[in-house]
């Protein structure tokens, strides 16, 4: 299954749990917070100043690899 930037923090975490490590290496320390239950992985990048585009893209090449 793809990842999109429409998608939760926890829903792109629970396709594997693996994407975490991604998140965090990009910026996104707060993976635990309660706002990642709802905010899509779009709306947590622009509060982190993370561009989407191309953490959605290597989320992406980590899936495809597996």
């Amino acid at each position: 299954m793809a990842i999109t930037k429409d998608m939760t923090i926890m829903n792109v975490i629970g396709n594997d749990e693996n994407i975490a490590d991604i998140l965090m290496q990009s910026g996104m320390h707060c993976l635990g917070c309660m706002m990642a239950h709802g905010e899509s992985l779009e709306q947590a990048c622009q509060v982190h100043g993370i561009d989407c585009d191309a953490l959605v893209a290597e989320i992406n090449e980590y899936l495809e690899s597996k």
